[in-house]
């Protein structure tokens, strides 16, 4: 007996007690139910790839010799009780189902892809391996582990509901039955995924855990669905409103898991669970009466898309900005660019160059303008890389400071740059409502300024401003007023000059520095200049530290 077969025969010799009697699983080989799906749904978890002998003619032969049975089927074509036998030859030609009844193809890896996996010989898990392994080397993804998602059609439940109740109609007096129930079936997706996982750990050499990078594989069957929405639509009293506050209710994550909307599936996933929890609420009597039992054979498979990508990754950091020519973010008038360059775009390209993701989004505590450097400490700052090719390791990040800092145009700087949880995110956004910040500006006034000016200056603590919307920013903010609090000032004078000094400040978060100097004709009360008497202008403006427990 060749390995495989004795493999098979070991395996039948543990599963037999679990599996029905000859007869039964020959009335499901006829109604086009695939070896594997017998399997799940009398609950063996066991058979996977490593047992491709287990056919249908080697199943019922293997089956009948490990239980000791004789044929209990007549001559005159009746079984033990009185039931008619189903006239299912396993070796009569096209008896063998190219499409199962109830997975659709899913557990016979027969499924239409890109690359069509129908080219390669067998009904083989590795098949569906090798399709993947070759997306991961066309996107050159650089993998440690891997999480596998699996998004099925709502008719393939139905399908597993259809069936058990035509066993149950059909069986339910027969022993070998009394006790089985719906709920110990093994389903599509649970043994899709046990399959598959232990197939590519062994071919990528790496473990499926909890990991960043994700294998999607997304099932489709248009005709099946569209007959499972006619069918649910006859379902009197279905309406998607009436099922909203179930489906909230009862809906569990592999319903509509959390990355949907990274695939694109999101609305397709929100009206798919919503015919799951349908289903789950409808009672067998409504079922039967909706749903062909079992279900009706099909030509056709579902088809199947494979995506592989990395969850976002979170690169957080500070960054100094040194030219008085460097927006924030790319700045764009009229097809025209305003400064030299950007620094979301000077981190986000290095960022992106060296973990190779798809694209990437930048964040920062706040932000400054185009004319007003950016130094001390830095502002926080956070990328968000989309489906990185690489997940970036300490040496990674420290590439990308790297190639930041030692840039030939030396327009910005990072500090403190780390791989960082979307958990930042928050820290970020809370910070940047509570942060305090610091300021050195030089500041010219229309008289020559006295020591009484500096000691004034120098002695407000925690002085209350209201601010209007600055009109130069009116075109993209609303109108409003706004409270804010300039805790200390200081000056420090300028040798060889009677009317300029530096002005050192500290002030809450969100204050117009410019407006508090020169008061925006009124609209910022008080001013430096109101307090001094005369006119104010700002001629240089510097952010000198960003007080935030963020990336220090």
């Amino acid at each position: 007996m060749a390995s495989g077969e004795e493999e098979a025969t070991t395996f039948l010799s543990r599963a037999a007690s679990s599996l029905p009697p000859p007869h039964a699983i020959r009335d499901l080989l006829f109604h086009g139910v695939c070896v594997r799906c017998i399997f799940r749904l009398f609950g063996v978890s066991e058979y996977d790839d490593s047992c491709p002998l287990l056919k249908a003619s080697t199943l019922l032969s293997l089956l009948k010799e490990r239980r000791n049975i004789p044929n209990a089927i007549s001559e005159n074509g009746s079984i033990a009780n009185g039931l008619t036998q189903c006239p299912y030859d396993p070796h009569a030609s096209g008896n063998e189902q190219p499409y199962c009844s109830v997975c659709l193809g899913i557990l016979q890896f027969t499924n239409g892809h890109d690359q069509d996996l129908r080219t390669c010989e067998g009904n083989s898990v590795s098949v569906l391996t090798s399709a993947i392994t070759e997306i991961l080397k066309k996107e050159a993804h650089q993998i440690d582990g891997f999480s596998i998602e699996i998004s099925l059609p709502p008719v393939v439940s139905a399908n597993d509901r259809a069936v058990w109740l035509y066993m149950k109609r059909r069986y339910a007096s027969e022993e070998w039955f009394i006790g089985k129930l719906l709920s110990q079936q093994i389903s599509v997706k649970d043994a899709l995924r046990s399959l598959v996982t232990t197939s590519l750990e062994s071919c990528l050499g790496v473990k499926s855990s909890s990991s960043s990078f994700c294998i999607r594989l997304t099932y489709i069957h248009e005709e099946a669905s569209s007959k499972l929405q006619c069918s649910m639509q006859k379902f009197h009293g279905f309406k998607i409103r009436k099922t909203e506050t179930y489906c909230k209710e009862h809906m569990v994550d592999d319903l509509c898991g959390k990355n949907e909307t990274i695939s694109g599936e999101f609305h397709r996933c929100d009206s798919d669970a919503v015919v799951h929890c349908t289903l789950n609420a409808m009672q067998d009597d409504a079922f039967s009466e909706l749903f062909m039992l079992p279900p009706e054979k099909t030509n056709n498979g579902c088809k199947l898309t494979i995506s592989c990508y990395r969850l976002t990754v979170y690169i957080g950091g500070r960054y100094l900005k040194f030219s008085r020519r460097v927006s924030q973010s790319r700045w764009m008038i009229e097809d025209e660019r305003m400064g030299e360059a950007s620094v979301e775009e000077i981190i986000g390209s290095n960022t992106i160059l060296v973990c190779g993701g798809d694209s990437y989004k930048f964040h920062a505590a706040g932000r400054e303008d185009i004319d007003v450097r950016m130094l001390g400490s830095g502002r926080p700052f956070l990328v968000e890389v989309s489906n990185a090719r690489v997940m970036p390791s300490m040496a990674n990040i420290q590439e990308i400071a790297d190639k930041i800092n030692n840039s030939n145009d030396k327009y910005v700087a990072v500090r403190n740059l780390k791989l960082v949880g979307s958990e930042a995110w928050n820290l970020l956004r809370e910070g940047e409502a509570e942060k305090q910040k610091q300021y050195a500006a030089v500041v010219w006034i229309s008289r020559p300024v006295t020591e009484e000016d500096f000691n004034k200056i120098s002695s407000i603590k925690n002085l209350d401003v209201l601010q209007k919307t600055p009109v130069r920013v009116l075109h993209r903010r609303s109108p409003m007023d706004r409270k804010k609090i300039i805790h200390w000032m200081m000056v420090d004078k300028i040798v060889g000059t009677s009317q300029y000094f530096l002005l050192h400040l500290c002030t809450q978060a969100g204050t117009y520095i410019k407006e508090f100097v020169h008061g925006d004709l009124g609209r910022t009360h008080p001013s430096l200049g109101s307090i001094l008497g005369c006119r104010a202008e700002i001629l240089q403006l510097d952010v000198t530290d960003v007080k935030m427990d963020c990336f220090d």
